[in-house]
């Protein structure tokens, strides 16, 4: 079979059979619809599937004779290796448009905020998780492509703050977990490499070691408290608040966000619901007489706003009324030299309840804890309401011993 020619090939006009190339087995010049333009397909047996298969390689004069001869000849070289030179080229195009389509950690992770933001509790925590790794994160790896990013980057990016702020590091590396397994999942890389990072830094201390705990008042000096600073003076908003608070033992967003539309006067319960609760579960608060008190205090005043306790704007109360109060009485905690902070008088009540036998579940759900044990859980379905009732009486009951 003669070789090809440019000059046979100038020649072929439309509808003239294929030309065979006569030195690539299975090289065929197919006739355009112009004289003197054609397209260069290879004809071959896939190693895959033993079916024929067409590969073009081209359009001549564009592509010249020399130039899809190496061209055949390197696709031949791949079938007489079994692979499918098609099949080849298909792998070889995707990988340069995931190269091309790749995006930057900072770009992953912030396409990942903007898809489970709305799935938070608050605002607040939403900005949190982007604002952690805007601080510790992306100066050291933001632009980097997801595909260039191994174990050592990581660990690399949370070694400064790895030991001496763990709790901060731990969730950064869930959420750097998180936005890789992302990734994982749009076929960008093949696993997330974040889980083995703990194998290239060192042991961070143990929970119980670091857990910092929030400076509380001993529960033994709480009714000389509420004697000489909640009965003396002027009464003001931010008394009652802080009064109330002591009583339910709730959590200072909690207080300051009590709605009238919460309050049942008739049964005595403050019902929270579950997206104003830190662990997203309703949570009802059975309220004694002295809270009923400071709540029907509060009837009068009422205003436009929903709020039991609102700004003189209609606004929730700042969380640091409560803490320039007991900054401004300096009420010392069970910490040396620290002032007792709103959220510790949650440890005074669950501190009294211990040393007064009450058992720990009725202390834990009054402070609506989480119950971590799956099996645990799954024996206390209830929320003892009638049980905490009867406790937080006698907690009351201590708090204002004092006014006896």
């Amino acid at each position: 079979m003669p070789r090809l020619s440019d000059a046979r090939a100038r020649n072929v006009r439309p509808g003239d059979k294929a030309v065979a190339d006569g030195t690539v087995q299975g090289l065929y010049l197919f006739a355009s619809a112009s004289k003197g333009r054609g397209k260069w397909i290879l004809r071959f047996v896939s190693p895959l599937t033993s079916k024929r298969r067409d590969m073009g390689l081209g359009s001549y004069p564009e592509t010249g004779i020399a130039e899809v001869r190496r061209a055949a000849l390197e696709a031949r070289e791949l079938i007489s290796r079994k692979i499918d030179p098609i099949e080849e080229r298909r792998l070889a195009e995707e990988s340069e448009r995931l190269v091309r389509s790749m995006p930057t950690f900072e770009f992953a992770a912030r396409t990942v905020h903007a898809q489970i933001k709305d799935g938070f509790r608050n605002r607040k925590h939403s900005n949190q998780w982007i604002t952690t790794l805007e601080t510790y994160v992306f100066p050291a790896i933001g632009n980097r492509p997801v595909n260039e990013l191994k174990a050592r980057a990581f660990a690399d990016t949370l070694r400064p703050i790895w030991l001496s702020k763990p709790e901060t590091a731990s969730r950064i590396r869930q959420r750097c977990d998180t936005i890789m397994k992302w990734c994982a999942a749009q076929d960008f890389i093949m696993a997330s490499p974040v889980a083995t990072i703990t194998q290239l830094l060192p042991r961070q201390p143990g929970k119980q070691l670091r857990v910092v705990h929030h400076p509380a008042a001993p529960w033994r000096d709480i009714p000389g408290l509420i004697r000489d600073r909640f009965r003396n003076g002027q009464q003001s908003l931010g008394k009652a608040v802080l009064e109330l608070l002591i009583l339910t033992a709730t959590r200072s967003g909690e207080i300051r966000g009590m709605d009238w539309s919460e309050i049942d006067p008739d049964t005595a319960i403050w019902t929270i619901p579950a997206n104003r609760m830190k662990a997203g579960v309703v949570h009802r608060v059975p309220l004694t007489p002295r809270c009923i008190e400071i709540i029907s205090e509060r009837v009068p005043l009422h205003d436009a706003s929903s709020l039991v306790f609102s700004s003189r704007n209609g606004t929730m109360l700042s969380d640091m009324t409560l803490t320039k109060l007991l900054r401004n009485w300096k009420v010392q905690s069970d910490i040396l030299g620290r002032i007792a902070t709103a959220h510790g008088f949650r440890s005074s009540l669950s501190d009294w309840a211990t040393e007064n036998g009450y058992p720990r579940e009725l202390a834990e759900r009054a402070l609506a804890h989480t119950i971590k044990n799956a099996t645990e859980a799954a024996y206390h379905r209830s929320d003892l309401l009638d049980q905490r009732r009867d406790m937080m009486m006698a907690w009351e009951a201590h708090v204002i011993s004092g006014l006896a």
